[in-house]
Parts: structure tokens; C-alpha cells; sequence
């Protein structure tokens, strides 16, 4: 069968781990995201992974707490690294082979981030994970996933969220707010919408990255989008 995309680098907000709880990580959360990512994996698509620290630690709450900020942004590359392992752990358990990478040295636990070899493990068919963000402070893991995606020559980033797509407003605060199938970058930056911050946006515009948002919560969203259905919001260069 036909795909529309070979090579992708799927974008998890540390926050969709949580599931219903309040922090942390939601292992019923956690397994449905290892099935769906298996589910592209067994259909031959090359798959890397940036997950988010937000339902751990952010940042940005470090400044709030009197933590200098790149003190703090050290503390969410962790965040970001307990949730690659997690993720790495559901995969394994259902016979999905992973490589995790890390932007900051943590041997015991990672391989070093190191392109060449993260591009061979994804032509051998297995997952690849990157933690810790860029390893730089004041650098999103937005801004991670788009680099990675241009450093590992990604079809497309595959951002999923909790909602299905890119609205006119926020879905969840304004009823009458309408999706998007199709938008280009130009848009974005002119009506404001919300995609990515404007940084990791800025690089995939410059790299004419394409960019997907769709709701990840929704079993098989994952593998109709690979099919070429339409799933979610593509933002176009």
C-alpha cells in the first residue's frame, strides 16, 4: 500500500500524558499512544519521537518559583527524559524496538544524539526517541521537534494534540470556532493562530517542513493520517 509519508517525527506535548490526573504519567494514556505509534511502525513508516516535560516540570514555572530560567530549563530537559523513557518502556513492551537519544550526555540511560546514527536506526525500522529537547535553555521542545525533523529529513512533523486540528479560536472556549483543512504558513503568522511557538514555526517555514496538528486521543487517527485521509490540520509552505 501507498502512504503518504515514509519518514515522520510524531510531537507529544508532555501534558497528554497526564490523561485525567492532575500530573504525572497516565499508563492507560501512555499504552494507547505506544499502540497507535506500533501501528504506524508495522505499516513501514519510518517514526521518530519528541515528547513535551509539561506534566512534570515546565520552565517557564521555575521563574514563577524564583528559579533562575536556565536553571529551570535544565530541570524540564529531565522532565522530558523521564517521559522518553516511559514511552520507550511501553514500546518495548509490545515488541516495538526503540533507540533513545539524548541531547545531553546520559550514558547510562541513552545514546548521544548523533544524526547519522539516529537516520540508520530509523532505516532498520526502529523507533527513535529524542529527549532532552535541543539541550539548549530557552529552546521549546517545539523547537527540538523541528530540528530534529529537518536534521533527520522528515516528511513531516505530525503534532498531536487534544484537539483535532487548527480553529479559527480555541475550540474548547468559543463553539462557533471552525477547523481548518488546509492552511499555509503565511496564514498563520497573520491570523495568529496557534501552532507551534513561533521559533520551531519559523524554522519548518524556512525548511518548507510541513506540519500536521490532529487529536492523537482518537484510536487510529494516527494510521488514517498516514494513509493519506483527511486527519486533522495541514499547515502548507
Amino acid at each position: 500500500m501507498e502512504y503518504k509519508y515514509n519518514r515522520v517525527l510524531l510531537k507529544l506535548s508532555g501534558e497528554a500524558l497526564m490523561g485525567e490526573q492532575q500530573f504525572g504519567i497516565d499508563n492507560n494514556r501512555l499504552q494507547q499512544y505506544a499502540k497507535e505509534i506500533r501501528s504506524i511502525v508495522e505499516a513501514g513508516i519510518e517514526t521518530a519521537v519528541v515528547i513535551g516535560g509539561g506534566n512534570i516540570f515546565r520552565g517557564v514555572q521555575a521563574v514563577e518559583g524564583g528559579i533562575e530560567r536556565t536553571q529551570g530549563d535544565y530541570m524540564g530537559m529531565l522532565a522530558t527524559m523521564i517521559n522518553a523513557m516511559a514511552l520507550q518502556a511501553a514500546l518495548e513492551h509490545i515488541d516495538v524496538d526503540t533507540r533513545l537519544q539524548s541531547a545531553i550526555e546520559m550514558k547510562q540511560i541513552a545514546e548521544p544524539f548523533i544524526r547519522r546514527r539516529a537516520i540508520r536506526h530509523l532505516e532498520k525500522g526502529r523507533v527513535v526517541i529524542f529527549g532532552a529537547g535541543t539541550g539548549n535553555p530557552f529552546f521549546t521542545t517545539d523547537s527540538a521537534a523541528s530540528l530534529r525533523a529537518i536534521e533527520i529529513d522528515a516528511d513531516v512533523i505530525l503534532k498531536g494534540t487534544r484537539v483535532d486540528g487548527i480553529y479559527t479560536a480555541d475550540p474548547e472556549k468559543d463553539p462557533e470556532a471552525k477547523r481548518y483543512r488546509t492552511v499555509t504558513f503565511d496564514e498563520v503568522f497573520s491570523k495568529g493562530l496557534k501552532v507551534m511557538d513561533m521559533t520551531a514555526f519559523t524554522l519548518c517555514n524556512e525548511n518548507k517542513l510541513p506540519i500536521v496538528v490532529f487529536d492523537m486521543n482518537k484510536p487510529g487517527n494516527l494510521l488514517n493520517l498516514i494513509k493519506g485521509e483527511e486527519v486533522g490540520t495541514l499547515v502548507l509552505f
